[in-house]
């Protein structure tokens, strides 16, 4: 008798979360949190939130500071796990790893780290970059005519090593140099635009 194998049961598609870190209290804005700029009738944290999942990442977690209690009561975050960082004045390197902790038990395989002040990077950049995930130890960054810019995406082997060197206001910074030959640069420049909302003159970007 000849068997017939089975075919093999496909493969479970990766599951990459969106990370939102929102956690800044705007000193060079007057001290008025980001979170809590508008763009577009929205929030930018409702904004940004949209983007992750519009990109194709789930489950989506948020990093919040100044004014968190306030943010909680006007954005609109369903289905986010949102963790408060009380050392967001430490910089952004600790609401990284706030985020990446908050992350460690949902059994993702990557995540998508995404900052509330580039509202100039929308979905298609996102899911760009999360299309770059190969196994739990990627490591990719959207690049502008060349240059690394964010979302970047972590794969999940790589999070506690991240998390470790992050401080100050570098998050990730010293990582990715160290890992520089590692990364895949994932052009979004002709999709996005990558300009921060630090000051009183970023605010023309807004809409």
């Amino acid at each position: 008798m000849t068997s017939i194998p089975l075919p093999s049961a496909p493969s479970a598609a990766p599951v990459v979360a969106g990370l939102l870190l929102a956690a800044g209290g705007g000193r060079r804005l007057g001290g008025h949190p980001k979170a809590l700029l508008e763009h577009r009738g929205r929030l930018l944290a409702d904004h940004a939130v949209r983007t992750l999942r519009d990109g194709g990442c789930g489950p989506v977690h948020v990093v919040l500071g100044a004014a968190a209690d306030e943010v909680r009561a006007r954005a609109e975050l369903p289905d986010c796990t949102v963790t408060v960082n009380p050392e967001w004045t430490g910089g952004m390197g600790s609401s990284l790893r706030a985020g990446l902790g908050a992350l460690a038990g949902a059994g993702a395989d990557a995540v998508v780290v995404l900052l509330v002040d580039q509202p100039g990077i929308g979905a298609e950049a996102v899911a760009r970059v999360r299309s770059a995930y190969r196994s739990r130890t990627s490591l990719a960054a959207a690049s502008y005519a060349g240059e690394r810019g964010h979302p970047v995406l972590f794969g999940a082997d790589l999070w506690e090593d991240i998390a470790a060197g992050a401080t100050g206001d570098q998050g990730a910074r010293a990582y990715l140099r160290a890992h520089r030959d590692a990364i895949t640069l994932v052009e979004c420049s002709d999709v996005a635009q990558a300009y921060d909302i630090d000051t009183d003159e970023d605010l023309s970007h807004l809409e």
